[in-house]
């Protein structure tokens, strides 16, 4: 499977997903990612690799050990990890296709922000909302 970043800069490819894909609310992935929750997968180190641009890869240590890895162009959030585990945690929404399996939980709910609760009753559109 390949994936990449939203500029193009930075692409990867990854034999398989080695732990199953977890939708995580906790804060500092809320934050990095500006999003509700982030959808992550762990692969071990051995099935994932940087196929271009690993150049313009940057990192933050956003926690004591743990890197999370972003494109220096676009800010793009590709893999987290901690040096010396065996796997990298990929985000799998930068993969480009189908995986084949879907989430499994959702981890992390009691850093939920009661702003973004309840999204599953609001209107669900295909495209722009009408009128747009």
């Amino acid at each position: 499977m390949r994936g990449g970043c939203l500029c193009g800069a930075i692409e990867y490819e990854v034999d398989q997903l080695d732990k199953p894909i977890m939708h995580c609310h906790c804060r500092t992935c809320r934050k990095a990612h500006a999003a509700r929750f982030v959808s992550t997968a762990g692969v071990n180190r051995e099935h994932f690799r940087w196929t271009k641009g690993e150049d313009a890869l940057k990192a933050y240590e956003s926690s004591p050990g743990k890197l999370r890895h972003f494109c220096s162009n676009c800010g793009t959030h590709l893999v987290a990890e901690r040096p010396g585990q065996a796997q990298v945690i990929l985000r799998v929404a930068t993969l480009d296709e189908d995986p084949g399996l879907r989430p499994l939980a959702h981890i992390w709910c009691s850093h939920g922000v009661p702003w973004l609760q309840d999204v599953d009753e609001v209107a669900v559109h295909e495209a722009w909302q009408p009128g747009r």
